[in-house]
């Protein structure tokens, strides 16, 4: 059974805008399936078409053509990786029916809650892919070669592949019915609800995670029994929804981790040339994930093959290399992409007693297409001197035969803090722009908030630079000059000048709140005040949609105040402002408004 094609609707997802709060009425089928995924593909070889879409489930959901292709392709390894057994990987995959924002109640507000790194995607799939290739002599290939798929918007890496290191063996046993029992129970989950820790049932086993949340501590997952203490069966706690252990992903690359983070943090374009689509998933993430808490604004693609649709897109030389992390197993690119300034060629990681061997750095011209030495071929050098200490202290970690989760944490941490240290003289002259609250009145216009002067900033690094976190010396100055050029820096400061200007109208909101309207109203005239009541109710529809950082209390009194002022109309106007139907559907003052719009001063 395949999926419909077309470019259309996804799937009507009824009841997906109800409230989330509260007591909860009974969801539509798949609602609480979609709030983690949006379908299961199952991928096999045919002998006539190659890699087939056998099925997808819910049966409803809608991939494009397009879509279908590239989740066929990118399910199987390629033949240079001689994958035999098991193997886990995961891709990203662009939607084909363009960006679209989060459309139910539930993903607005998991994304008000969620870190803006572990939001869910608005324009790409995550596909996180079990395969298995075993001998099968009853084949015509003489090999059972098939992939179990899940596709989510969500960068839960970490969780997803625990799902399916439990699923999927169940399913290459007992196919269909399985499956479908399996998607019954994810539609039994509660939704993910950030900062809180919940338990998963699934094939008999309960996976426990806890939901990242930006309230949380950095490099801090806390994990809490949340009100199952006798559970059975006793939960399989997952320390990490979407951490990788960097230390195992970053084995061969430790000695060139910052210059890699400087590549990332500037949004440079680089291939990873891996032995299998693992190591390539895996290097890629990891490469991504290492400028946390910033979001990765570019693209990136864990797993790409010669078939992906952007193919063509990403390897042209008529123009300058995309900003795109690519991960690839076939030796092929190595010609295609050339010109590609950063090129990563990695082996199998092998983790021995000592420090695993480094790649060494190579010039581009040095790259040969026969050539399998791994190597990191680029001619761009470090803005920041390497951090010495860093590698003697994993050394001797390894020496002492600590826990290798605690070199992944040890290394986590510096780069969080090296992202940290970057990060925090932007934020700081950031708020610098921010207008004083004493200049916010209820009756006037907020004030603007700056303008970011690229020159100001950068004087303003002799005093408030990284120098105040960081002990690491080197050409700061330069680094963020090129950073100022990257997509990361607009991202940021999109986001940054986005939460500013919500934090304004919540705090002009505040202002309203807490004048003394009537009094505002005795002289004005009945046009003045129906203004008012409809600029009033603009105000507490845009709070209420945007969800601003306003209180409970403060939106409670702007209710009160639109029913004040529309009340003091004639009758004849409050029918108008308040429809009858509004009153009897339950909508009452505030439930529409009209477009951006300021409150009147006062004459």
């Amino acid at each position: 059974m395949d999926a419909l094609s077309g470019a259309g609707p996804r799937r009507a997802r009824c009841g997906l805008g109800a409230p989330s709060s509260g007591a909860r009425a009974p969801a539509a089928p798949w609602t609480r399936f979609s709030a983690w995924l949006e379908c299961v593909c199952v991928v096999t070889f045919d002998l006539e078409l190659g890699q087939a879409l056998e099925l997808v489930y819910p049966s409803d959901f809608r991939l494009t053509d397009k879509e279908k292709n590239s989740i066929c392709y990118l399910s199987f390894p390629d033949s240079h990786s001689g994958c035999l057994g098991d193997t886990q990987f995961s891709f990203r995959i662009r939607q084909c029916g363009g960006q679209r924002g989060p459309w139910s109640t539930d993903d607005r507000h998991y994304d008000s809650g969620a870190p803006v790194s572990l939001q869910k995607e608005s324009s790409h799939y995550f596909g996180y892919v079990y395969f298995r290739q075993v001998k099968d002599s009853s084949v015509k290939r003489g090999y059972f070669q098939k992939s179990l798929v899940l596709v989510s918007r969500l960068p839960f890496v970490r969780l997803f592949q625990a799902l399916l290191s439990l699923i999927a063996p169940e399913y290459f046993d007992k196919l269909a019915p399985c499956l479908e029992a399996v998607c019954n129970e994810i539609d039994q989950w509660p939704a993910p609800e950030p900062g809180q820790t919940l338990n998963l049932p699934v094939v008999g086993v309960v996976l426990q995670v806890h939901i990242p949340s930006r309230a949380d501590k950095p490099a801090c997952s806390p994990l809490k029994q949340c009100g199952h203490e006798n559970l059975l069966p006793t939960p399989l706690v997952l320390s990490s929804v979407y951490e990788l252990d960097l230390f195992r992903c970053f084995q061969p690359v430790l000695t060139h981790v910052q210059m890699l983070w400087e590549l990332m943090l500037l949004g440079e374009p680089l291939v990873v040339l891996a032995p299998s689509p693992t190591v390539s998933s895996e290097m890629v993430l990891a490469l991504t994930s290492c400028l946390q808490p910033l979001k990765f604004c570019c693209d990136y693609r864990p797993y790409f093959t010669i078939h992906d649709s952007e193919f063509k897109e990403f390897t042209t030389r008529t123009q300058a290399p995309p900003n795109v992390v690519l991960g690839v197993t076939n030796p092929f690119f190595i010609k295609t992409l050339q010109h590609w300034p950063h090129i990563l060629r990695v082996g199998e990681p092998k983790l021995s007693g000592g420090l695993p061997k480094q790649v060494k750095l190579k010039k581009p011209s040095r790259l040969k297409t026969l050539d399998t030495k791994p190597g990191l071929y680029t001619a761009y050098t470090a803005h920041l001197h390497r951090d010495k200490a860093l590698l003697k202290r994993l050394l001797g970690g390894l020496q002492k035969k600590r826990p290798p989760g605690a070199l992944a944490a040890l290394l986590r941490t510096h780069l969080l803090e090296l992202t940290q240290s970057f990060v925090f003289p932007l934020e700081h002259y950031m708020a610098s722009l921010m207008p004083l609250q004493k200049s916010i009145t209820p009756w006037k216009a907020p004030p603007q908030i700056g303008p970011f002067h690229q020159e100001d900033f950068l004087r303003s690094l002799e005093h408030a630079g990284p120098q105040l976190t960081c002990i690491l010396k080197g050409d700061w100055l330069g680094l963020y000059r090129r950073f100022f050029k990257s997509p990361h820096f607009d991202g940021w400061y999109r986001q940054r000048r986005k939460e500013m200007a919500h934090k304004l109208e919540a705090l002009h909101l505040e202002a309203i709140c807490e004048a003394n309207i009537e009094t505002w109203m005795k002289d004005k005239s009945e046009v003045e005040v129906v203004d008012l009541a409809l600029k009033l109710r603009e105000k507490l529809v845009r709070a209420q949609g945007r969800q601003l950082p306003v209180k409970e209390e403060t939106l409670h009194r702007a209710r009160l105040y639109v029913e004040t002022v529309i009340g003091s109309l004639p009758k004849d106007l409050q029918a108008v402002l308040c429809p009858p139907q509004d009153r009897a559907e339950g909508r009452g003052p505030g439930a529409w408004g009209l477009g951006p719009a300021e409150l009147p001063s006062p004459q």
